[in-house]
Order: structure tokens, then sequence, then C-alpha cells
């Protein structure tokens, strides 16, 4: 008894203690590579070009394709990195490209990164591979429940998120959208896979893209690894990462055959063919600015990316097509869309059902909105977990595999497009960072419209409809539903409850 009080005392004295911020020299990202590569497809295709990644297999291959194309600088910013089989095989490629003298800038939010800080120190050893946390904990216990009592006191700090995710290779080529790092991402985990969206784009716009990765590359809450850590970095070696990785390598090596070692010409070809066939436009980028003094305080709550969204859909004047993963609409946001039905427009969302949601208490939010949603015109579909055109998202065999919806792009009228890292919900809204691209350009526009038609067929979403007494039913290509998809009594039970707590702000 003693010693459990002591230990309490300890706890309590260290969760007094806060954070402070940091302060470094700052760093900049290079100016666009000259590299023949790179020069050729500047000849190409001068201007902004944008190739959408819309499943998972081929993503990871153009993630890992553009790591080994890279000849002076990476830069990676990330919510989440799992080290699964995608988490070590980007690992890996990126140790291989700072062995090539790539020198390499990695920026990963402390929400997800428990247990991980051994494994991910390691990559510090490497001469050319620099690795900060945003905004961390700054009790580093393995334990959950432990590590959040011990960071009590900071709660409003650490609420506060860093969401976004971009990769950036030489100044160059970007990759932008809603994926993290982690195998459910990309269509390899073995149960319940992500339907995800990205943008793969080159052009001027990867330079603002890149001063967007220095301002929070250089923000005073963006710590070098081993500044806010004690992990033991000799536990393992870059080597056994290497090892692993070319393990987990083995796992997925069939049916889909991911990038291999090409040669220079090999790449060059490549990347030609990409670029010509890309969809051009004009691209504006929107980025929620980074926390300058305290994440908690008022003045700076990332509404940056949620005012830009705002406008777009005022400006919308046929039609707006909504992919939201997480939706939980604030008044904000229900004005806008009111205002945008008001005037004519189709508004048409689809969104994640009780089943595919993987957090329970965002759907019991956001099923507090259905009807009012409905009431107001729009056309709403949510996503079944056995949708029949599952496989397009991950790899083969499905039978034992769920999907689930974790994109967020919006379809503008025939001419604009939005995709990032931005949910529509509060958390996104005003708590965490986000970044995204609006690209206008009719050819995009039309490339997007065909690559989501399916999402919404009966087949792979439920169509919420209202019966002849008002009541809400869920219809899909051979079912008609009055209650809620859900999985069991147990989880209608749990829905119900979650939607009468106070917590919709929070998520």
């Amino acid at each position: 008894m003693r010693h459990l009080l002591v230990g309490l005392l300890t706890i309590s004295l260290a969760a007094c203690t806060s954070l402070q911020s940091t302060e470094h020299a700052a760093e900049y990202s290079h100016t666009p590579s000259e590299a023949p590569l790179w020069q050729t497809l500047d000849r190409i295709h001068p201007d902004n070009w944008h190739l959408l990644l819309n499943d998972g297999p081929s993503a990871l291959d153009w993630r890992l394709f553009a790591i080994d194309s890279a000849t002076e600088e990476i830069e990676l910013q990330t919510f989440i990195w799992y080290l699964d089989t995608v988490g070590l095989r980007v690992m890996d490629h990126l140790v291989q490209a700072a062995d090539r003298g790539v020198k390499v800038r990695l920026l990963v939010d402390d929400s997800f990164m428990l247990k991980q800080d051994s494994e991910l120190l390691i990559l510090e050893q490497h001469p050319n591979i620099e690795y900060r946390i945003f905004n961390p904990y700054k009790h580093r216990s393995g334990n959950y429940a432990l590590r959040t009592l011990e960071n009590l006191t900071e709660y409003r700090r650490l609420d506060h998120r860093m969401h976004n995710k971009l990769m950036v290779v030489d100044n160059q080529v970007a990759i932008v959208g809603g994926r993290n790092l982690a195998d459910e991402y990309f269509g390899l985990a073995d149960n319940f896979n992500f339907r995800d969206m990205e943008l793969l784009v080159g052009g001027p716009i990867v330079d603002e893209l890149s001063h967007s990765f220095d301002d929070y590359w250089n923000n005073e809450w963006a710590f070098p690894a081993h500044e806010i850590t004690h992990a033991n970095r000799r536990t393992i070696s870059l080597d056994a990462l290497a090892q692993q990785a070319q393990a987990a390598s083995e796992v997925h090596r069939e049916p889909h055959d991911f990038h291999r070692e090409n040669s220079p010409d090999q790449l060059q070809e490549r990347w030609q063919l990409a670029v010509t066939a890309a969809a051009n436009g004009e691209t504006t980028l929107y980025v929620d600015a980074p926390p300058q003094g305290n994440p908690a305080d008022v003045d700076n709550a990332p509404v940056q990316v949620a005012n830009e969204l705002v406008a777009l859909f005022d400006d919308a004047e046929r039609e707006v097509l909504i992919i939201a993963a997480y939706l939980i609409p604030t008044p904000q946001l229900e004005g806008v869309v009111q205002r945008a039905i008001d005037r004519g427009v189709d508004v048409r969302i689809l969104t994640n059902s009780i089943r595919s949601n993987n957090h329970l208490a965002a759907h019991s939010a956001y099923s507090n909105h259905i009807r009012a949603l409905m009431s107001a015109g729009v056309d709403l579909h949510e996503v079944r977990v056995d949708a029949r055109d599952r496989h397009l998202h991950m790899l083969s065999p499905i039978e034992d595999k769920l999907l689930a919806l974790h994109a967020k792009a919006l379809v503008i009228d025939n001419d604009k497009v939005f995709i990032g890292s931005a949910n529509l919900d509060p958390r996104s809204l005003r708590i965490n960072t986000e970044i995204g691209l609006l690209v206008q350009s009719p050819q995009l526009n039309s490339l997007v419209r065909e690559a989501i038609t399916h999402d919404f067929s009966e087949a792979n979403a439920w169509h919420l409809q209202l019966d002849d007494k008002g009541h809400i039913v869920w219809v899909s290509e051979d079912t008609r539903l009055t209650q809620q998809p859900a999985d069991s009594l147990l989880q209608r039970l749990e829905d119900w409850w979650f939607a009468l707590l106070p917590i919709e702000g929070e998520l």
C-alpha cells in the first residue's frame, strides 16, 4: 500500500510540471532540385499537375517510388506512423535514400507514438536523418493510461494535434491527402481497411508545400526526438530495422508488385508517363498555421482551413459532393450547407455507417444530425463494411475483410476538387491542424467523379431515405432496414449512450 501511495505521489508531482516550448536554429527546404530527372519533367509539364492516388496499394507503390527517386531531400509530415508492413517499408526506403546522401526530415505527431520511441529514435543515428515530434507528451510512459495520468495537467495543450499528412521529395513532387502510415490505410491489413484518397502533385505548388513543412518544422512545439524521450536508443540497430522491413516486404510481395529497384532510365520513363497523363489545373494550398505560443490559447485556434472550406461551399453554384469519413456538422457547417441548398445547390454526402466508423463516439455525435441534414435536403449515404467493390481498395482475398471510409474530399460543380486531411467535424475544423489542396480543373473533377461513382452505389453504401411516416430507413440494393445497420444490439445501445454525452465539441 505504501508503495502504491508513493507511486501516485510521484505521478502527481511529475504531472505538476509542464513541458516548455523549444527553440532551435531555423532550417529550411532546399530550392527545387535541378537533377536531370526533374528537369525533364519540368519541360514536359512546367505548371501544376495532379495524379489521383485512389487505391491503397498503388498509393504505397507511388510513395516508395517517389522516395527512391529523391536525389537531395525528403520531408515527411504525418499524424500516425505504425511500424507494421507499411511503416517498416517506408522507413527502409527512407534509410536507403539517406544512405545515398539524401537529407531526410521527419515530423510526426505524438498522439500514437506509444511504445515506439526506441524504434523510431534509431533513425536519428543516421547522419542524414533528422526526426522531430510535434506537441509531445512530456512524460513518455509505455502505458496509455499512465501516460495520460502523468500529463493530465497539460490536457488543453495536448488536445491540439497536428493532423497534417504531407511528403515532399526534392521540392519537386509531393503527396497530400488523408493516409497515415499504417497497413489499414493502404489495403494491407488482414481484416479492416480504409477507402482513402490522396493527390500526387508537381509544379510550382510544391514549393509552397515545402514552406508549409518548414513552418511546422521550425515551430516551437516541434521537438528533436532525443530531447523529449529517455528511451534506450541502443535497443535496436538500423540493420535490425532493415531486416524487419525486408521480412515485412515478403509478407505482401504478391499479388501486388510493389515498387522494386529501378535503373535511372526506368525511373525517368515511369515519371514521364505519369506526368504526361496527369491532370493540369490551378492549385491552391489550404493549411492551418502552426501554434504561436501555447496551442491551448484561444488565439491559436487553427481555423484557416475551415474558413477556406466555408468560402468554397458558398461559391458552389450547382453541386457539392462530400466524402467525409467523420461528419459532425458544426453550426457554421450546417449554416453553409443550408445556404447552398437554399440557392438550389445539390448536396450529396458519403460518410461512415455505424459499423464502418472506427470511432463509435464520432458516429454517435453524427447520428444526432442525420435528421436535420436530411430535412435540409442533403442526399445522405453511408459506407457498407461489406461493400461489393471493396476489392478496389485492398489486397485480395477480401472475403473476411471489412471496409471503412477515411477519405476527405469535396467535388464542387464541374471544375473544383479539394483533397486533404480535414474531416468535417469540430476537431478538424477548430482543434487539430490540417492541410489540403484545392484544384480548379475540369479534368481532375471528372476523374474524381468517376473514381467515387461506385462509392455512392447501393451495392457499396446505404442510401438514407424517409418513409411515408417520416422515419429514416437504410436502403441498399437488396435490403431495407428501419434501424441502423449495426453489428448488434449492444452496439446500438453504446451508440445511443455516446449520443447523450456532451462531448461533441471534442470529436
